[in-house]
């Protein structure tokens, strides 16, 4: 569905090594780029004695690749060997909100720009695998304030449309905040704009 999307729900680890290169791969939710920084410092710290600590990420809901921000990072490998075939793999998994780091210790011999890619994009592909992949919902959120003797006919639309209830007031004036799966969010909407007591 259009309105859901998959992103990281258990961090995952992947590992590859060629030529005794060794390739860590790790896997976070993150939803800002903030949380991506300091991810990517934890790393670097971490793993202060690697050659490269090379990233990509894609953040935001609006189908990936497509009005999203994204980033790859090659860390001083030759450009687009190590973040570009990180991104691919988030692309083809259709992963959103998440960030996958790859640590690479070097192993004294080169392997080229076609091992170089070979090499982080199946380590970033690894560490998809071992982590645990959740599909979330995207909601909206809709505010309706309505008089009391009001009350019964919209607890009947909560009760058949099932929005999560955010926040409720019930006085003489009462307001509510539902949050809806975005793509029922029109018919929520029309439900609540029928009720004449408004």
């Amino acid at each position: 569905m259009e309105d859901s999307f998959k992103t990281i729900g258990k961090e995952g680890e992947g590992f590859y090594s060629e030529k005794r290169s060794k390739f860590l791969a790790f896997s976070h939710h993150v939803e800002t780029e903030a949380q991506v920084k300091e991810i990517v410092a934890g790393y670097k710290k971490k793993y202060y004695d690697a050659r490269h600590v090379c990233y990509a990420y894609v953040l935001g809901v609006d189908g990936v690749g497509d009005g999203v921000s994204f980033r790859m990072n090659d860390d001083g490998e030759p450009s687009s060997t190590a973040g570009k075939p990180i991104y691919g793999q988030l692309v083809k998994a259709e992963l959103t909100d998440t960030l996958i780091v790859v640590v690479r210790y070097y192993g004294g011999v080169n392997l080229g720009t076609s091992g170089l890619i070979v090499a982080y994009r199946e380590a970033a592909l690894d560490c998809i695998t071992n982590s645990v992949i959740e599909e979330r919902i995207i909601e909206e959120k809709i505010e309706y304030s309505f008089v009391y003797p009001a009350m019964n006919d919209v607890m009947k639309i909560v009760k058949d449309l099932q929005p999560r209830i955010v926040s409720q007031q019930f006085d003489n004036t009462c307001s509510i905040t539902l949050a809806i799966r975005q793509s029922m969010a029109p018919q929520l909407r029309a439900r609540l704009e029928q009720l004449a007591f408004k």
